[in-house]
């Protein structure tokens, strides 16, 4: 133990020394640092220094002297040399006891420290672990309230249960109301197919009374045999219609399919008051109302009455008329654009060269005629689907088609192969399959586009 009144540690000293060192090092006063008060709190740094400082100074003063202290290093103490040399001795001889003692007890004031600084790292990552486990504890509760919140929740889903039983039976109803509407919807289409026959009938029968009524007790001319001969060619009208949404697609489909001419169509400036688009066989309007929805002038003709119906209930500009007698009707230079999709192949080949005779009259500089048909260079297409259509006459090869454009006057011609099949019909892994799938899943159509130099 350290004694106040040991001759060779003045402890007062020491303590101030240290105290002004570390107050000067730290810029703070001495003494304000604590011991923790609870195993939780954190011991200060500063007061680690501390301690080690006070241990290192008396560390230094237990160490044997050499020489006497500076305040003693003046007369009379300085008389002789030799004799300070033997106080020394005598002083380190008399004091070895207590100088083993005090430096014993500065090591295992050392060493208690060392022990003290591992204890306090060995409690804090204790209480880590006990804040750690607080957290889950505090989580585990949370989840426990939870489920108790949880359990009416699982009650009503046991009640529900009944009633997810009877969503799985009453799924075979759904089925059959689905069932039942696409019956009502075959049968509403058909009831309008055959109101539509039921009208044309009619109408021949009306107008065959109304001219026997005036020809009566007169026979029939031959031109009133003739016009009810032309009134027969309106009895499939209704069946044309109705191939037409069988075969040739929904109207949504097709507008969709035609959106790919409305740049060509920009790209010309046409579709005016000054400039109006005509389509040649206007069926069930799908161009005509595009157009219109685009911003553009266009009119329609076709000898289908029920089809024209159609158009009339969309508000579409349409007129009953053969194509090319009203076409040979318009004046020179008065449309930007002549089309029709879908007509050439019903026309035989002298009444299609007149067509496109007369679309070049027809048509201003810079106008356009539009013609799509079926791809016979499509094996299926030019031997199957071509001939579902019974009003189909022939095949046209693109390259007839084109050049019978250019013989008549038309310029910059151009052949569109359009609408192949998807690729999950293709082949892939030779040269052969790729052929193989231009000739059988390749455009189905084509389209040829001429302008009038």
């Amino acid at each position: 133990m350290i004694e106040t009144n040991n001759p060779e540690i003045d402890v007062d000293e020491l303590m101030e020394n240290v105290r002004q060192e570390v107050a000067k090092r730290q810029n703070k006063p001495f003494g304000k640092e604590k011991l923790p008060e609870k195993p939780g709190d954190k011991i200060s740094p500063f007061l680690i220094n501390q301690i080690q400082a006070l241990l290192n100074n008396a560390e230094s003063k237990s160490q044997i002297r050499t020489e006497f202290p500076e305040k003693l290093n003046r007369f009379p103490f300085t008389i002789s040399r030799r004799f300070q040399k033997l106080a020394l001795k005598l002083y380190a001889f008399l004091f070895k006891e207590q100088r083993a003692v005090n430096f014993s007890l500065i090591q295992a004031l050392k060493d208690s420290l060392a022990l003290n600084q591992q204890l306090i790292k060995q409690v804090t990552a204790l209480q880590a672990k006990i804040d750690f486990i607080e957290k889950q504890q505090e989580k585990i509760k949370l989840i426990d309230e939870l489920q108790e919140k949880v359990k009416p929740i699982d009650e009503l889903q046991e009640k529900v249960k009944p009633i997810d039983e009877l969503q799985e039976k009453v799924k075979p109803i759904d089925k059959l109301q689905e069932k039942v509407k696409s019956i009502n919807e075959r049968h509403i289409r058909n009831d309008s197919y055959f109101k539509n026959d039921l009208i044309l009938q009619k109408r021949l029968i009306t107008l065959f009374l109304d001219e026997a009524h005036r020809r009566l007790p007169e026979p029939f001319d031959r031109e009133q045999l003739q016009g009810f001969v032309q009134e027969n060619h309106h009895l499939l009208d209704s069946f044309y219609v109705a191939f037409e949404d069988k075969f040739r697609g929904s109207r949504d489909d097709i507008v969709d399919r035609l959106r790919f001419y409305l740049p060509r169509i920009a790209d010309a400036e046409i579709g005016t008051q000054d400039s109006p688009i005509l389509d040649v066989g206007c069926g069930r309007g799908e161009w005509l109302e595009l157009l219109g929805d685009s911003g553009y002038t266009a009119k329609g003709v076709d000898i289908n009455r029920v089809m024209l119906e159609l158009c009339k209930s969309r508000d579409l500009d349409v007129i009953e008329a053969d194509g090319l007698t009203y076409l040979k009707s318009q004046p020179d230079a008065s449309l930007g654009a002549v089309t029709g999709f879908h007509l050439i192949e019903h026309l035989p080949f002298p009444v299609l060269i007149n067509l496109i005779e007369e679309s070049v009259r027809v048509l201003k500089p810079g106008g356009l005629v539009l013609f799509e048909t079926p791809n016979p260079q499509n094996v299926l297409v030019g031997t199957h689907n071509f001939y579902i259509d019974p009003s189909h006459l022939k095949p046209l090869p693109s390259a007839l088609v084109k050049f019978m454009l250019e013989h008549c006057g038309f310029a910059q011609v151009d052949v569109i192969n359009l609408h192949a099949y998807e690729e999950s019909f293709k082949l892939s892994g030779s040269p052969v399959a790729e052929r193989f799938n231009d000739y059988f899943y390749g455009s189905q159509d084509y389209a040829v586009i001429g302008y009038k130099p």
